[in-house]
């Protein structure tokens, strides 16, 4: 089964940045699209951002958008969500999975996930 480690969380201020990190088998990242879902207390998980496996396709729930960017290394077997003017909103455990992109669901089991955490 893939395997994935999500990092980089933390406390951060509000209008802070972060840059959270997932590392995923070489499979995972050739076989399947890849994205970042949260799950803030007392909610359920949300698709937060995702990309195709070139690239070419991203797409960001609207909450994010403008503000978080993913990107991936194929080097690092990483994919990265860089995550900028954070809001308290944002406060979350931050989870990356493969995705489908036609429905934004999950794909794989999920990692531990990284607490992300903005005061206001």
């Amino acid at each position: 089964q893939a395997q994935l480690v999500e990092s980089g969380g933390g406390l951060v201020q509000t209008g802070g940045s972060l840059r959270l990190s997932c590392l995923a088998s070489v499979r995972t990242l050739r076989n399947y699209a890849m994205g970042w879902f949260r799950q803030a207390p007392g909610k359920e998980r949300e698709f937060v951002a995702g990309m195709s496996r070139s690239g070419a396709n991203i797409y960001y729930a609207d909450s994010v958008k403008g503000r978080f960017t993913i990107s991936s290394d194929s080097a690092k077997n990483t994919v990265y969500l860089q995550m900028n003017s954070l809001k308290p909103e944002d406060t979350a455990v931050y989870f990356c999975n493969a995705v489908d992109l036609v429905d934004r669901s999950s794909r794989l089991d999920w990692g531990q996930g990284t607490q992300v955490t903005v005061s206001s």
